[in-house]
């Protein structure tokens, strides 16, 4: 037993001292950097490393155990051999990631497999010399790792011969791999582990050194791909005829709605609350009666679709104006999403403060890192609430919750300007709400999101705040409301899109076909603020906003709706699977064009 635990403290003592070396290398020194960010850096980082320090444990474990069994095995000798080649492996993932991260500027992923397909490219700008110090200061780590592992082997000199200490001994270390499952997988919480659990500040370079090298570079492994390749429908020359021009809006006579170019904003952010439940959208009054009222006081975006079918998706839709993609999700590839402008990122840069608010575990799907990568200042998620409200849900506090504490931290704020971004969690599965209006239980959960929404802005309109707000309201993405039909029809990806609050000059419908993606550079329109940079962002409220359409994808798949029709391609079949009015090749092209540019432009980042 003594053994395993040495084995696995050597593992995280190991990780540890990473973190400080790294940053003696990479710049971490000095008047901006002391050792009160080195010891957060290394505190922040543990639960990775105590997850790496897991995982290489299970294999000693299992060894041992086996040992116990087959006497002739010679078991501390295979650790020794295991544990020089986790040595050299980790040394070598950690060399080569503080070596290359003042040139990429992010830890070293899967990615370097691409560079390794052409070695002599690889190291022609570094010189011999540099490659042969490489090299030794790989081994000499490797070595130093190696003596603190092996001081762990000591007492498997110890051996039970006896088979009634076997069977003990045996599932007392079965019960071990428990813990490090747990450790492995990262506690009992909705997300596993993941490079968000070590992010703790807006300063990218401290994320970064918290990480854990060698998880960052394994984990990667199975997120590997040359995205440029991935739906290649087109040759290079018809892809790039079909996509100029689709999305090139600037802000020449852009419509004004607002009654001041610098609004605080509030990005309120519905889980799942898709159009099947709102009036305006799908013609049903019972679930969102507050919703539909407050649409007759704003601006109301009647043929919006969201750009994709999840979450992480859709934050990156409403905040990058980057669409959903299929079969990857780019909030979880950090070194991508952190390439993406933001609207946090631009305004930010324009004096706003910015902050995030969720309920849930914020570290789910990679959000921690996707938000400070997109300029999000100050983050508040389940953590900061207190237990007993933290599992109000399954998911964590419920919106009444949330919403109470998003109005209260609004009323303080003093500073202006400011952006904010909440996102609601009640409405989804398992839909169990402290609400009980509608008999059926997603009904209810819907219409419990909607009445705390109704309570906020009703309360917010009580306060100063509201004077200068610029509150947007959309989902994240639609809802299957019924088993029946394609999870991916166009009637599950249309959702309300709302502009309220007292920044807005007055109501007004817009019937334009747009996307959740069309939402960064509009609002940044509206602000004067260049846009140029959302490659897929569309300022539907200026003059050159000719061509209206809208995009989506789903799990493998993509949408293309225009006046012309709807066509629905799912890659899987290779067919339509909606495709019946004129225009129909066209608009099958044109979403072939965007989806492989989408890629070609992932690919880049």
């Amino acid at each position: 037993m003594i053994t395993l635990i040495r084995h696995f403290c050597g593992l995280v003592m190991i990780f540890m001292i990473q973190k400080p070396l790294f940053m003696l290398y990479t710049g971490g020194i000095g008047l901006k950097y002391g050792i009160k960010d080195w010891l957060l850096v290394i505190w922040h980082g543990l639960p990775i490393d105590l997850s790496v320090a897991a995982y290489l444990t299970v294999l000693p474990l299992l060894i041992i155990i086996v040992g116990f069994w087959i006497q002739a095995l010679p078991v501390k000798r295979i650790i020794q051999v295991y544990d020089c080649l986790a040595s050299l492996l980790l040394s070598s993932i950690f060399v080569s990631d503080t070596v290359l991260y003042p040139f990429w500027g992010f830890k070293m992923d899967a990615s370097v497999l691409f560079y390794l397909k052409t070695p002599k490219e690889a190291v022609a700008s570094v010189s011999p010399f540099m490659v042969v110090l490489g090299i030794v200061v790989i081994l000499l780590l490797a070595w130093a790792f190696y003596r603190i592992l092996i001081r762990a082997l000591r007492p498997l000199d110890v051996s039970y011969n006896k088979v009634l200490m076997k069977v003990p001994v045996t599932v007392l270390y079965l019960l071990l791999i428990a813990p490090l499952f747990l450790a492995i997988r990262g506690g009992l919480g909705e997300s596993t582990m993941n490079v968000g659990h070590a992010y703790f500040t807006t300063d990218q370079y401290l994320n970064h050194s918290a990480v854990n090298p060698a998880f960052n570079m394994l984990s990667s492994l199975s997120k590997n791909s040359d995205f440029s390749k991935w739906y290649d429908y087109l040759e290079e020359e018809r892809r790039a005829d079909l996509f100029d021009g689709l999305y090139d809006t600037d802000d020449t006579d852009t419509e004004k709605l607002l009654n001041t170019d610098r609004p605080n904003i509030l990005v309120m952010v519905l889980e799942g609350f898709g159009g099947d439940f709102v009036h305006a959208v799908s013609g049903r009054m019972d679930v969102s009666p507050c919703l539909d009222s407050l649409i007759t006081e704003g601006v109301f975006f009647s043929n919006c679709y969201a750009g994709s079918y999840r979450t992480d998706r859709g934050l990156v839709c409403i905040m990058n104006g980057h669409p959903g993609l299929p079969q990857t999700s780019i909030m979880k590839l950090p070194a991508k999403s952190s390439a993406l402008p933001s609207i946090a990122g631009k305004l930010s840069d324009e004096g706003y403060e910015t902050s995030f608010l969720y309920g849930g575990d914020i570290n789910f799907t990679n959000m921690k890192s996707w938000l400070y990568g997109a300029g999000f200042k100050n983050v508040v998620s389940d953590v900061d609430f207190p237990m007993a409200e933290r599992h109000s849900n399954a998911w964590g506090v419920n919106d009444g919750i949330t919403m109470d504490r998003l109005l209260s931290d609004l009323k303080e704020r003093k500073d202006s300007p400011w952006f904010a971004g909440y996102l609601s969690l009640s409405s989804h599965e398992p839909f169990d709400v402290p609400y009980n209006r509608l008999p059926d239980k997603i009904d209810n959960a819907f219409a419990y999101t909607d009445s705390c929404l109704g309570a906020f802005v009703s309360a917010l309109k009580q306060t100063p705040v509201w004077d200068n707000l610029l509150l947007m309201i959309l989902p994240d993405h639609g809802f299957r409301y019924t088993k029946t039909g394609l999870s991916s029809d166009p009637h599950v990806h249309h959702i309300p899109v709302l502009w309220i609050g007292g920044a807005v000059r007055e109501p007004k419908k817009i019937d334009l076909f747009t996307g959740q993606c069309d939402m960064a550079a509009t609002i940044l329109g509206q602000l004067g603020i260049d846009h140029s940079d959302f490659l897929f962002s569309r300022n539907v409220l200026s003059s050159s906003y000719t061509y209206p359409f809208s995009f989506y994808t789903f799990n493998n798949g993509f949408c293309f709706i225009d006046s012309t029709g709807v066509t629905l391609f799912d890659d899987d079949a290779r067919k339509c699977l909606i495709d019946d009015s004129p225009g129909s090749e066209m608009r099958l092209d044109r979403g072939k064009a965007i989806l492989q540019t989408l890629y070609d432009d992932l690919g880049r980042r």
